[in-house]
């Protein structure tokens, strides 16, 4: 894997990760599981999702919760 692809990921992850902060600030929370939507919540599932990709980097693989 090139320094491009892993930038990708890196990327990713970190507009990721500021989505589920921004969000929780606006809930006045610090962590996803004392919101009442942590069920099916958009954001968690992308952020989740995004941290699991720049884990293995594409690989092959299913990750289901």
């Amino acid at each position: 894997m090139n320094k491009e692809e892993q930038n990708k990921y890196i990327k990713a992850l970190e507009e990721e990760t500021l989505n589920l902060k921004v969000c929780q600030k606006s809930k006045n929370i610090d962590s996803c599981l004392k919101c009442e939507k942590i069920i099916g919540c958009k954001t968690r599932n992308n952020y989740v999702k995004t941290v699991y990709n720049s884990m293995n980097k594409g690989q092959s693989g299913g990750f289901e919760f």
